[in-house]
């Protein structure tokens, strides 16, 4: 019995090891990544569903991202379907602008703006340093994703009301290029974000895309709480 339970120790010690060295080389990985990146695009869809009333709302549209002087990451959202909305993160703000109503909400980050940008730009442009300052990583092992080979990962916010929005993350992140391809956002009561990007272009993408397109008459709201 007692050889017995030291043959599984041993063998439990000898798979967190294996699953630390890769977790490791993913996180390397997204560093190189970090290190060289610009801007990338990705055409994207969203799917949001609720548990209490068996419902799954879906996105679809176009994201941007890119690295702006002073190392700021800027991600611009053309939501398409089935409504047209435009989500744009740029100087430490979000803002949504819903051009059938012509209004843009506006949300300063504040002092949540590290977790606010580890969500915007998470696996896109973000290195794996910076995914561990926010959150506890955990190695899942690989998956094939629409017949990309990935490695997943579990993410635990560190910040605790960053957990009130987001119980844990799934990331999948290309084992070749380093950045995500699907990411499912677990919330509370059994809801659930599940993002998946396809057609992915690394390259320049203009100072325009980053701009919102309003008019004269665009009203900009900034909720409370």
């Amino acid at each position: 019995m007692a050889i017995a339970i030291h043959l599984l120790f041993l063998a439990l010690s000898v798979l967190s090891a294996a699953q630390d060295k890769a977790l490791d080389s993913v996180l390397k990985r997204m560093d190189a990544t970090a290190a060289s990146f610009h801007a990338a695009q990705a055409d994207f869809v969203w799917d949001q569903y609720q548990k209490v009333v068996d419902e799954t709302d879906t996105q679809k549209g176009t994201v941007y991202y890119r690295r702006a002087a002073g190392k700021d990451i800027e991600m611009m959202a053309d939501i398409r379907e089935p409504d047209r909305k435009i989500v744009l993160y740029k100087d430490g703000k979000l803002q949504v602008y819903q051009p059938k109503i012509d209004q843009v909400l506006v949300y300063p980050a504040g002092g949540n703006r590290n977790e606010l940008e580890s969500i915007v730009v998470l696996g896109f442009g973000g290195s794996g340093e910076d995914l561990k300052k926010t959150f506890d990583v955990t190695y899942e092992g690989e998956e094939t994703v629409d017949n990309v080979a990935t490695a997943k990962l579990q993410l635990i916010p560190k910040s605790e009301k960053f957990r009130n929005n987001f119980t844990k993350i799934f990331l999948w992140v290309d084992l070749v290029r380093g950045i995500s391809v699907q990411q499912k956002f677990m919330q509370t009561q059994g809801d659930y974000r599940l993002a998946k990007y396809s057609g992915v272009r690394m390259g320049k993408i203009g100072n325009d895309v980053f701009q919102l397109k309003t008019t004269k008459k665009t009203q900009f709201v900034s909720p409370r709480g």
